[in-house]
């Protein structure tokens, strides 16, 4: 790969705006667990196991799209994405029984896979230079954080003015809108060198290598800490959370609400991750890997910490999501950057596809299990302690992985 090549290439804004629609929606989902629970009276569970099949099957069908793409190309295996999401999205509108929608989630989880960072990731790795990759991984990363700054306000907004059904028609439009943009994909076809070993081969290889088994279960506090805190943190500002006080600034802001106020958190945790992504990009060409992701690990452990043993105000609440937000995503570009270095870029999508669904199984625990100990306990922070737990193993299981690239091609 040339190494004069340009940072911003037309694969990476098409990339960034695949991955920015996809992450409005899915980042908004946690704004209709009030509004869905309050009209149908299900109780608090429903519509969190709902959100946690969602992530599962995000998990679930994350190497499986990144298959799809390796196989039969990657503006395909996008295309069935966006048709599954929209699809999921306009059916669930119909749904009236907490069976339907959950079923129905299976849908958007697989949509969230085709559209989402296990593709688009591995395509924008492709047609990056060495010395851009990282930061260029960073980027399209970073396009998910603005998706997540404006997905859970403008659902918020959208509310106001029409049924939650309406609103997921609209956001299925938008993902169809996304392929628009389809055109600009084109990435590089793979070398000589990485076309000597079939798909099966690299992946039982990297199976085997204990540095992967680390990396796959180092990813599962992730996602069950990000999961639960997009689905069940506005719900959990909404009832915990102080007043907010005339004439203080978020009122004057027209946040008035602590529900508004959970909306907004959400944004916030997005805005603060576009510049934590772009500084885990920068760092990630130059220092070891495997370091940054402990110490974000552990930065996201004590953050955590800190926000439930505090009383829960809304300048707390601000103050936590600055915090998680710059922490937020920036574990991703620097994984699926080690996953691309350790085994190389042919079959990145179906690597980090199955790292990835780790990830997603930690998401299926933390929403469903948030739902779960709210119906049980009336609040969640016993959920919210497992979660600094799983947080502390993951910034420790990180240590011994050994970062020199594996060489598998066959001589």
């Amino acid at each position: 790969m040339d190494r004069s090549q340009p940072l911003i290439t037309p694969v990476l804004i098409a990339g960034c705006v695949i991955v920015m629609l996809g992450f409005a929606i899915r980042a908004s989902f946690g704004v209709f667990q009030l509004p869905v629970a309050e009209e149908f009276g299900w109780a608090r569970t429903e519509f969190s196991l709902a959100i946690a099949i969602q992530n599962l099957f995000w998990g679930i069908g994350q190497p499986l799209f990144g298959a799809i793409a390796e196989k039969i190309g990657d503006r395909k295996a996008i295309v069935m994405g966006a048709i599954c999401y929209a699809s999921g999205l306009v059916l669930s509108s119909f749904a009236t029984t907490p069976f339907a929608i959950q079923s129905l989630e299976v849908l958007v989880g697989l949509g969230v896979a085709g559209t989402g960072f296990g593709v688009i990731l591995a395509v924008v790795g492709r047609a990056s230079s060495d010395e851009n990759r990282s930061m260029a991984l960073g980027i399209a990363t970073a396009a998910g954080s603005v998706g997540q700054v404006i997905g859970a306000p403008l659902a918020e907004y959208l509310l106001s003015l029409m049924a939650w059904q309406s609103v997921f028609l609209v956001f299925a439009g938008a993902i169809m809108a996304g392929l628009l943009v389809l055109p600009m994909m084109r990435a590089p076809a793979a070398s000589k060198a990485e076309l000597q070993d079939s798909m099966g081969e690299v992946v039982l290889r990297a199976f085997r290598d204990p540095s992967y088994a680390l990396i796959f279960m180092g990813f599962f506090s992730c996602g069950y800490q990000l999961a639960f805190i997009t689905a069940h943190f506005p719900a959990l500002v909404t009832e915990m959370c102080g007043p907010i006080s005339q004439g203080s600034v978020l009122h004057s802001l027209g946040i008035t609400s602590t529900s508004a106020l959970g909306a907004t958190a959400i944004g916030l945790i997005g805005f603060f991750n576009i510049a934590g992504t772009l500084t885990a990009g920068w760092l990630g060409k130059r220092y070891t890997k495997k370091y940054l992701l402990a110490g974000i690990y552990l930065c996201r452990t004590l953050v955590a910490a800190a926000f439930i043993l505090t009383p829960i105000t809304p300048a707390t609440v601000l103050l936590f999501s600055a915090a998680m937000g710059s922490l937020w995503l920036a574990t991703v570009p620097l994984t699926s950057g080690l996953v691309a270095h350790l085994y190389g870029l042919r079959f990145m999508g179906t690597l980090y596809g199955f790292v990835f669904l780790s990830h997603q199984l930690g998401s299926f625990l933390g929403v469903w299990l948030g739902g779960r100990m709210y119906d049980l306990t009336g609040d969640y922070t016993l959920v919210w302690w497992i979660g600094v737990g799983v947080g502390a193993f993951s910034a420790i299981v990180h240590l011994p992985i050994r970062e020199e690239r594996r060489v598998f091609a066959t001589a």
